[in-house]
């Protein structure tokens, strides 16, 4: 017969077995390609999340080390895609290109494609970011960032946008610095005078911030030359968007590559897609990327009139540089990691150990497939990516062909428990089996 200290010990035993007994992770992808470009991979690994963060990542990990284990075979396992050009924000206007029924919320398009962390590039200014802030950056389940417009009302559509008087570059810098949190650079665009002073303005609320700019040139000027824009006015990190808009001066009359081109992104000037509703030709990025000039970002410059045309969304955007000769893990460095370096935001676009688990789960297609640039020319294509799984701080967020979900027929009564089935958990989400 066991004493009071016997049976005190066997109880401390037993919780610590149990304790010993709890799984390691949360949630285990087993199965899957791994494209991390910063730390080098590109292999059959497994990921394991817990509380939010990456915490192995390995060529074989048990299923039994998680609460729940995801079978990926296949497919790719990627960082969560980084888009950092994006309009969310309608602003006050009612009207304009970025502004007003022409931006979108991010959550209605960026998790179904695997983007977890977007850049809203320049949809708002000094006077309008805190509704911004307010409404939109702090509420969405995609991590919105910001390019602050260096014109106070942003992006409005009108004659707002060339009023120079409103461009004031240390009151733009203050508000970017008390908000460094979410704001990761400045935005110069749309501006069709002939003089660099919205340029010259945005890089200087940059150099005080110390944050990139990033350039949508407007309406190109013999005034101010593009080539003096990326020689000259831009510094080492600053970004030009838009890079394959038919006005930008890429070839000689036998259609070779101008070097100048090389000696800008020598110097540390960034050249991103900027795909939008007009801004991208094939005409231009096939014959770029066969020289040897492709973009250092991919990004969609997403709204309703984009979404809707030949840009459609990231993934298609991916897919296309795909198809015009870049490896996977090409458009996946440029997609990911090289996009956090651009936004100066490291700590994500990888799957250290100890990251953030931002992870989007693709899957490569092949077959027959068209593609649309901004005009209307196509691009015939032998494969596509498609988006099978988002995670974002280690939760599901959205789930294609429901991998992480638990067969109905498996459920027995089950009932509705918490929030509804799309604000899912970190293993299996809310649903669970009712016990009789």
């Amino acid at each position: 017969m066991m004493d009071g200290t016997d049976m005190r010990m066997l109880i401390v035993l037993f919780l610590c077995g149990g304790l010993w007994a709890q799984p390691a992770y949360d949630l285990l992808l087993k199965g899957g390609h791994v494209i991390d470009p910063k730390n080098g991979i590109s292999a059959a690994r497994d990921v394991a999340i817990k509380d939010g963060r990456i915490a192995a990542v390995a060529a074989s990990i048990a299923a039994s080390e998680a609460r729940k284990t995801v079978q990926v075979n296949g497919l790719y396992v990627v960082p969560g895609l980084i888009d950092i050009h994006a309009h969310v924000f309608s602003g006050t206007e009612g009207k304009g290109l970025a502004g007003g029924d022409s931006s979108i919320h991010p959550d209605s398009f960026a998790q179904r494609v695997g983007v977890t962390t977007l850049v809203d590039a320049g949809s708002s200014g000094r006077h309008t970011f805190g509704a911004f802030r307010r409404t939109i950056v702090d509420k969405a389940r995609t991590r919105v960032l910001v390019f602050l417009n260096i014109g106070g009302p942003g992006m409005p559509g009108d004659a707002q946008e060339q009023n120079v008087d409103d461009m004031d570059a240390k009151a733009a810098a203050a508000l970017a610095t008390a908000n460094k949190d979410v704001v990761v650079g400045i935005k110069v665009a749309h501006y069709t005078g002939p003089d660099w002073t919205p340029v010259e303005r945005g890089v200087e609320a940059g150099r005080l911030a110390g944050i990139p700019v990033m350039i949508d040139f407007g309406a190109f000027r013999i005034e101010r030359p593009f080539q003096d824009l990326v020689l000259k006015k831009l510094r080492p990190g600053d970004i030009y968007t838009h890079a394959f808009y038919a006005p930008v001066p890429y070839f000689d009359k036998e259609g070779r590559l101008l070097p100048y081109l090389a000696e800008a992104r020598k110097r540390g000037v960034l050249f991103d897609v900027g795909h939008g509703g007009a801004a991208f030709e094939f005409k231009q990025a096939a014959r770029a990327v066969k020289q040897g000039f492709p973009p250092d970002t991919i990004s969609t410059d997403v709204h309703s009139g984009s979404l809707n045309a030949g840009m459609k969304d990231m993934l298609n955007v991916m897919s296309k540089f795909l198809n015009m000769g870049l490896r996977l893990d090409d458009v996946v460095y440029r997609s990911t990691w090289n996009a956090a370096r651009a936004i100066r935001r490291e700590e994500l676009g990888h799957l250290s150990v100890g990251a953030t688990a931002d992870i989007a789960v693709l899957r490569l297609e092949q077959g027959a497939y068209g593609f649309v640039d901004s005009w209307g020319a196509g691009l015939a294509g032998g494969q596509r990516l498609s988006n099978e799984l988002t995670i974002r701080d280690g939760y599901v967020i959205y789930d294609t062909n429901g991998r992480t979900r638990e067969s109905w027929d498996k459920l027995g009564d089950y009932q509705p428990q918490g929030e509804p089935w799309w604000d899912q958990t970190r293993t299996s989400g809310p649903l669970r089996a009712r016990r009789k």
